[in-house]
């Protein structure tokens, strides 16, 4: 069977395991992490709504509106909202940091721009929306996610409470024995697993929100590198055509009279002859030769694939690299021809940019299916920067995945790291 093991919280959140996973104690050490990370914040949101929530105040009672408190709270508001860049900079690594727990995928650091230039760079503004939205609407969530663990929780604990003291109220009904609340438990037992579930989306939705606003900008963010179709396929057609026409017009003619003149010089050296063993073989091997270039007109397959499969043929491109490649390759199965190719040529062409542009000290290759889609994952420690716009190398890589179906992503912010996806079908 194929290994369909999730990467990150929202993924597994899909599975029927999911309880029954670590997942679960992921998002419940996310959570409890965010209670004291989440106090800052709900401060600073408290000090900015103040001026409001006093104008709010003295209006529903009826009463002047406090102008001294109203403008000093004013202009603490606004001193906290120009100061806000800055602020949040340790807070938005902190959860860049915290975020490995439920969604492990590399996340690009933020820009290394100067203090100055915090005020002009979107991504310190973005961090501002993020500490807002995480001391606003977080906590918010939380309250009324324990509000219903709580309530199940009594419902659960209905049937020793009952009769040892007043009358529980639940709605319209009262419960006053404990035989009157044992349905009400076995609901609350019931309703267990949906409040797992529900709590993973909970935590899910709010790492989903943290990569959101601090992934960085639309240049460094993972983004999928796409190309035209239909050009794809007539430039891998017209390739084709040239290798044929090379081969026919130029190599095929040498190679046949080549062929056709050790045969001949077979029929004039006697068996008897020293030379005639050697000649043999020469006109064998001419013959083979014929036939290996057919084969590579009807396409290209490198035979490390053959002799060594997917993941020996990465190790083994990986020792010849130049530098320290690690591959982890998790394939429960032989991956089709076709995905097998292409993936190998994805792993090929990063390794080849990753020694000659990235000045990178190591890289990682990772290699895992996921449900029936085969995930490539070349990461290196260099100098980032990559851009499919510079070159020809990550959009003729883009075309080549394209071409069955897959799709490419980068994710090159300057300074590093460097990660390269690419997702194939993998159908059999």
């Amino acid at each position: 069977m194929t290994s369909d093991r999730p990467i990150h919280l929202a993924q597994a959140l899909h599975g029927r395991r999911f309880l029954l996973s670590a997942w679960p104690w992921r998002a419940l050490a996310y959570a409890a992490s965010s209670v004291p990370v989440l106090a800052a914040p709900a401060v600073g949101v408290a000090v900015v709504a103040a001026p409001l929530l006093a104008v709010v105040s003295a209006v529903r009672q009826d009463r002047p509106v406090p102008l001294p408190v109203v403008g000093f709270l004013t202009v603490v508001a606004v001193a906290l909202l120009a100061l806000a860049p800055l602020l949040t900079v340790p807070l938005a690594a902190v959860e860049r940091w915290r975020l490995r727990l439920v969604d492990p995928r590399p996340l690009p650091p933020p820009p290394n721009t100067g203090l100055a230039a915090r005020w002009a760079d979107a991504a310190g503004w973005r961090e501002v929306a993020y500490a807002g939205w995480l001391g606003a609407v977080v906590p918010a969530a939380y309250t009324l996610f324990a509000l219903l663990v709580l309530l199940d929780a009594a419902l659960l604990a209905g049937p020793w409470l009952a009769g040892h003291a007043d009358p529980i109220t639940l709605g319209p009904t009262t419960v006053d024995t404990p035989g009157e609340a044992v349905p009400y438990a076995i609901v609350a037992v019931l309703l267990l697993p949906a409040l797992g579930y529900l709590g993973g989306a909970l935590v899910a939705g709010q790492a989903a929100v943290a990569r959101w606003l601090l992934g960085g900008s639309a240049d460094t963010a993972l983004r999928e590198v796409t190309r035209s179709r239909a050009r794809l396929v007539s430039g891998y057609e017209a390739e084709r055509r040239r290798i044929e026409r090379d081969l026919h017009d130029g190599v095929q003619p040498r190679l046949t009279s080549l062929t056709v003149q050790l045969g001949l010089a077979r029929l004039d050296v006697p068996d008897e002859s020293p030379a005639a063993g050697p000649l043999a073989v020469a006109h064998g091997q001419a013959k083979e030769l014929m036939v290996l270039l057919r084969q590579v007109v009807q396409g290209i397959r490198p035979p490390q694939l053959t002799d060594l499969g997917l993941a020996g043929a990465v190790r083994d491109l990986a020792s010849g690299a130049g530098l320290p490649v690690t591959v982890r390759a998790d394939l429960a199965w032989p991956v089709p021809e076709l995905t097998e190719t292409t993936a190998w040529f994805v792993v090929s062409e990063a390794l080849a940019n990753v020694t000659r542009h990235a000045g990178a000290s190591r890289a990682e290759v990772r290699l895992a299916e996921t449900g029936r889609t085969l995930v490539v994952e070349v990461r290196d420690d260099g100098r980032g920067g990559a851009d499919p716009a510079r070159g020809s190398g990550l959009t003729g890589l883009a075309d080549r995945v394209a071409a069955v179906g897959g799709r490419l992503l980068l994710a090159s912010p300057a300074g590093g790291p460097t990660l390269v996806r690419v997702e194939l079908p993998c159908r059999r």
